[in-house]
């Protein structure tokens, strides 16, 4: 189901449905402020599953988007200095930080299960109205392996079809760049992908952090 969410009415419904299925293992694409993303329950393991299987069976862990700085905190076990502080600068907004996640969180989110998870709080009221409700969610753009990313729900209804249950349409978005990925799991942040905060913004937060993109 569409839920067109420029509409009040249907923007009540689809979120209401959304958070519905989440909490019900089910599959959901929804708008960030990047491009659109195809999400589940981060702790329910077969959603995951069905996430990878529904793009085509990715095998990198899912990114994990959260609705509250303070959801962080839950999910860490110690958050490094430069990490609040460009959370603090940068979110909600298009910066991924990747960080040790705490060992006793009852979640498997594929991959090589290395301990470490990669986290954002999207800048989009209708991601941030669900999140709040569902609690950290997994979730991965909303495209086929190898497909261009969706800039609508409808284009990721063409390429996702029936594998979701629910999906928000919020209009084209407005500037497609993906989100910055910084990872904090070692002494000194490194860039690992630059996006749509550049280099040098990063460094006026944290001004040690070394470019890794080439490494």
């Amino acid at each position: 189901m569409l839920y067109d969410c420029r509409s009040p009415a249907d923007r009540d419904r689809g979120i209401a449905a959304a958070i519905e299925a989440v909490k019900n293992g089910e599959l959901v694409v929804l708008p960030t402020d990047t491009v659109y993303g195809i999400g589940a329950d981060a702790f329910t393991p077969y959603a995951v599953k069905a996430l990878s299987d529904a793009r085509g069976g990715s095998q990198a862990a899912p990114p994990v988007l959260i609705g509250s700085r303070h959801t962080l905190d839950g999910l860490v076990f110690s958050l490094p200095r430069a990490a609040r502080d460009l959370v603090e600068a940068f979110w909600p907004g298009a910066l991924t930080i990747v960080v040790e996640h705490s060992p006793s969180l009852a979640w498997d989110l594929g991959g090589d299960a290395d301990g470490t998870v990669a986290v954002r709080m999207p800048l989009h009221p209708v991601a941030l109205e669900v999140l709040r409700e569902t609690g950290p969610m997994a979730v991965a753009a909303a495209n086929k392996v190898g497909q261009s990313p969706s800039l609508t729900a409808d284009e990721a209804r063409d390429q996702l079809s029936y594998s979701v249950r629910v999906y928000l349409e919020a209009g084209a978005c407005p500037d497609p760049v993906p989100s910055t990925i910084v990872d904090l799991t070692g002494d000194t942040p490194r860039l690992l992908r630059a996006g749509a905060i550049t280099l040098d913004q990063l460094r006026d937060v944290a001004p040690d952090i070394l470019d890794e993109r080439g490494a």
